[in-house]
């Protein structure tokens, strides 16, 4: 049965390796179970319930990319979305996590719509390559950035606005919580140079194991009035009940009170960002497994944008930022995955997960940092496909601007403004009207018409 379904045969795998890249892939992106309730929590989520969403969406997503796309592609809560999410929208855009939920539902809609024409897969052709690679060095500086904060080593400083923290300040609290992260973030990258499966999971673990010890030998102390909390876990089932607390409430929005023309905004944003991250991804993944034909196109790619398109529906109504194709599907591909089977298998243990919820909501912010920095590493590399030499400036500085504006600017969709704006205005005034098309030169528009008017 499963060779019908999934065509393993035709793909040259088998039962046994598939399952195997499946469980790799879980491994390597089960990370995400820890960081994105951390994460969402800041924008005033409920931690247990982002976590019992991200598991159900997961799930949806996985499956209809299994049965549906047949593709080794798993999906969860993307990094850097979920961060766009909690970070820009809700808490530097001033809207409530609700309305956040309803933007990424609107775009999820959205996105159906787009998958069951051809233009996404026209974006996928028309944007400019050095832009999308820009796009996910961008974002991975700006997660780390994320992650830096959260293990309280980039701080604020009246004379530098930024500076590295005072480790012997309050050292039993955040003290010890910044030196723990900085060991953590080590550990996790000897454990990815060591080619060990789940490194960034397994940083997790051992990071938070270390601050247990130091709690047990009182160099840590717990102090709940300055937001210092017991390392260890409460011991109890799952609370299933909490998933009520975000199921549907992306509906639970005053319309009249958003303000039409800056929800376009925000849903526009969520909009791109998503189109990047997710086609950006697949680019990855599907050049590493040899799946791209000799055009350098992805055979079957619309079911594979509308596996990405219903998680992402699904997720917000469930209660999680954007669900999107994870870049941590490559480690399955590498171990042998080519069908959905891989993915099927990766969907089954991240529902099984849901029952280990207490444990992954109780992980501390400085234990996730290291996966956020190194994550951010992984992503940075794309650097290295960016050529930069005198003869490409009119790509290469865009593309410069769109990276540095994120983590500056601590937005994901100013650098994709920036790095839109200035390609078309760089390319037009120097005559280079091949590189420029008409969808590149409305959107450089419409973003210059955003800072205009909103």
């Amino acid at each position: 049965m499963l060779e019908k379904i999934f065509k393993l045969k035709q793909n040259n795998t088998n039962v046994k390796t598939e399952v195997l890249a499946g469980i790799t892939t879980f491994m390597t992106m089960a990370y995400i179970l820890a960081v994105n309730p951390s994460i969402l929590s800041d924008a005033g989520m409920d931690s247990t319930a982002v976590l019992l969403a991200t598991c159900i969406a997961s799930f949806i997503g996985t499956s209809i990319m299994a049965f549906y796309a047949n593709r080794p592609f798993a999906l969860s809560a993307g990094m850097g979305l979920n961060a766009f999410f909690a970070y820009t929208i809700v808490l530097n855009l001033g809207y409530t996590w609700q309305e956040a939920l309803f933007a990424v539902f609107i775009e999820g809609v959205i996105f159906i719509l787009l998958s069951l024409t051809r233009v996404r897969e026209a974006i996928f052709n028309t944007i400019p390559m050095v832009l999308k690679t820009a796009v996910s060095v961008g974002v991975g500086l700006f997660i780390a950035f994320i992650g830096l904060q959260g293990a309280g080593l980039s701080v604020n400083s009246d004379s530098t606005l930024l500076t590295i923290t005072d480790f012997m300040l309050d050292f039993r609290t955040a003290g010890i919580c910044s030196v723990l992260a900085v060991v953590g973030t080590f550990i996790t990258a000897i454990l990815y140079v060591k080619n060990v499966k789940g490194s960034i999971l397994l940083g997790i673990l051992i990071t938070w194991i270390l601050g247990m010890l130091c709690q047990l030998t009182h160099i840590y102390v717990p102090n709940a009035d300055a937001g210092y909390y017991s390392m260890f876990p409460t011991l109890a089932f799952t609370d299933f009940t909490k998933i009520g607390e975000t199921f549907g409430q992306c509906f639970n929005v005053n319309l009249k009170d958003l303000g039409i023309v800056n929800f376009l905004v925000v849903i526009f944003s969520f909009l791109f960002v998503d189109i990047f991250d997710t086609l950006g991804t697949l680019m990855g993944v599907t050049t590493k497994a040899g799946m791209l034909d000799k055009e350098g196109r992805l055979p079957g790619i619309k079911r594979v944008l509308m596996a990405d398109a219903v998680a992402t529906a699904a997720g917000a109504v469930l209660g999680t930022s954007t669900v999107t194709t994870f870049v941590e599907s490559s480690t399955g591909v590498l171990a042998g995955g080519r069908t959905g089977l891989t993915t099927f298998v990766t969907g089954l243990l991240f529902l099984i997960a849901m029952f280990f919820a207490p444990v992954f909501t109780a992980i501390p912010s400085f234990a996730t940092a290291p996966a956020l920095i190194i994550v951010g590493f992984l992503m940075f590399t794309s650097i290295t496909k960016i050529k930069f030499s005198d003869n490409n400036l009119t790509e290469v500085i865009p593309a410069y601007l769109c990276i540095i504006a994120m983590p500056l600017f601590y937005s994901i969709s100013e650098g994709i403004s920036f790095g839109i704006i200035s390609y078309v205005v760089l390319n037009l005034f120097s005559r280079k009207f091949k590189k420029l098309n008409p969808f590149m030169v409305v959107l450089a528009i419409l973003f210059v018409l955003k800072y205009i008017f909103l």
